[in-house]
């Protein structure tokens, strides 16, 4: 099959080609998707260029996430699955069968059904952005009735924190750093959408709320001072995001607040709670409640490109199609 590989660590040009290798077949527990697309998350580029590095197996298959269709099984797994069409979760973690080929296996678990009138798109996107947002979301209880604030409501975390937090019951808002993100995040249904770069942001989020539930948070360091005006003892802030610096804490300042302070990182995360997870995104999913943000598609030579894309922060998602 053609897939992606890199066998050392460095820049998107230096180590990813595209080669032809053996065609895995599923073990015990696990299916075999043929990938229709790949989805491109930052984990991806920052594993890729060592910055997040674990010792490589011969060689890596990048990418989680993805959708495609399921073509064979492992034993324990039940034959009736061959044939659904399904959204992938963790393919990478601790295997070399990410899903930037033709073919991935992954435990059964992690390739999802996929409503039928979901696109391949969306499948493609969710995976960990949208798990990832579930857990910033719920990870200390319910959301529903609850003062939601998502930062950066445009970036593909935010995008589905937003539509799950809509769809759970909450009210929303979020903060972006331009008229074309703010678009994207009123589509994506938030009640209030604020520039933060704006003197008047903290006034308008406590007009909205003056004590928010959680917030999800995408730069903590940059917005530790607009969340904490909006921060009291029912206050979640959940970061799932590193700065290029670690911020420096106002200790006191939290502590006036009684603030509580979340992190996140899914691949740490308990197996049961990424199921449960997973279950959510795919009845949302099903409801109609998640949507797709703008796609940019790269054909599979040009997977390094598609990195790089996401590592510059292109708006919207991109996507790899093998």
């Amino acid at each position: 099959m053609r897939a992606a590989v890199y066998d050392s660590y460095g820049s998107a040009a230096d180590v990813l080609r595209v080669a032809e290798i053996d065609r895995p077949d599923p073990g015990p527990g696990e299916v075999r998707v043929r990938v229709e697309l790949s989805g491109v998350n930052p984990t991806d580029w920052k594993s890729r260029s060592g910055a997040t590095a674990r010792p490589i197996n011969g060689f890596q298959v990048p990418h989680h996430d993805g959708t495609g269709v399921i073509d064979a099984v492992g034993a324990g797994v039940d034959p009736g699955r061959i044939g659904q069409r399904v959204w992938t979760w963790k393919a990478a973690a601790g295997s070399r069968w990410g899903t930037a080929a033709q073919w991935s296996v992954m435990p059964s678990g992690q390739a999802v059904p996929l409503p039928a009138a979901a696109s391949a798109e969306l499948g493609a996107s969710l995976g960990v952005p949208a798990i990832t947002a579930h857990r910033c979301l719920f990870a200390d209880g319910p959301v529903e009735g609850k003062n939601v604030l998502v930062a950066g409501g445009a970036g593909a975390v935010g995008h589905f924190a937003i539509e799950l937090a809509k769809y759970f019951g909450a009210r929303v808002a979020a903060t972006v750093s331009g008229p074309e993100k703010a678009d994207l995040a009123a589509r994506a249904g938030a009640d209030l959408v604020v520039n933060y770069r704006e003197p008047d942001a903290a006034q308008r989020l406590q007009s909205f709320a003056p004590e928010m539930d959680r917030i999800v948070e995408v730069a903590l360091g940059a917005n530790l001072e607009l969340d904490l005006a909006v921060s009291g003892p029912r206050t979640h802030i959940v970061d799932y995001a590193a700065e290029a610096s670690d911020p420096v804490l106002p200790v006191r300042r939290c502590m006036n607040a009684n603030v509580t302070l979340r992190f996140v990182l899914i691949f740490g995360v308990p197996g049961p709670v990424l199921e449960q997870a997973a279950a959510d995104v795919t009845r949302a999913v099903e409801a109609g409640a998640l949507t797709e943000l703008p796609i940019t598609r790269f054909p599979l030579e040009q997977v390094a490109a598609a990195q790089d894309a996401v590592e510059a922060s292109v708006v919207g998602k991109v996507v790899v199609a093998p």
